[in-house]
């Protein structure tokens, strides 16, 4: 892009997360990462943040409380249906449910009429193959490999 090619005129280090087909020219430093969604990308931007400041010395590796989900990017109306689904199914969940009426009595369930079942002698046998390769073996099928021997 056109501020990666300003900046290598300028010398400015150019860091850049990189998916497998990203181009590379004039980046100094390619940190391999799926630069595709934006869970991933926010995920690489607090890896990134917890470094610095473990590199920095102001926070030791296991000592950063921060949680993951402060770095994506959330939508103030999808956040908004989000809640009014989850009160519409605690509201929904606070009336007791029923399940025997759901389930079908024994005497509710289907019966099958007898006299529509075939015997399985009336159904017919499937053709018979053409070579019999349990018996014969493959000796006497010369087209299979077109007549020649190996």
């Amino acid at each position: 892009s056109q501020s990666v090619k300003e900046a290598s005129y300028v010398n400015i280090p150019v860091i850049a997360l990189c998916d497998s087909d990203s181009p590379l020219q004039h980046v100094d430093v390619a940190i391999p990462a799926n630069n595709k969604g934006k869970h991933s990308i926010g995920l690489m931007y607090w890896m990134l943040a917890r470094e610095v400041l473990r590199l920095r010395g102001t926070i030791t590796r296991d000592e950063w409380e921060v949680p993951v989900d402060l770095f994506f990017h959330r939508d103030v109306e999808e956040l908004k249906k989000t809640e009014d689904e989850q009160a519409a199914k605690l509201e929904e969940g606070a009336a007791p449910v029923d399940y025997a009426e759901e389930i079908p009595a024994p005497e509710e369930a289907p019966v099958v009429d007898p006299s529509l079942v075939v015997p399985e002698a009336a159904v017919p046998a499937a053709a018979a193959p053409a070579a019999d390769y349990a018996a014969g073996g493959w000796e006497g099928d010369a087209g299979a490999t077109g007549g020649e021997q190996w």
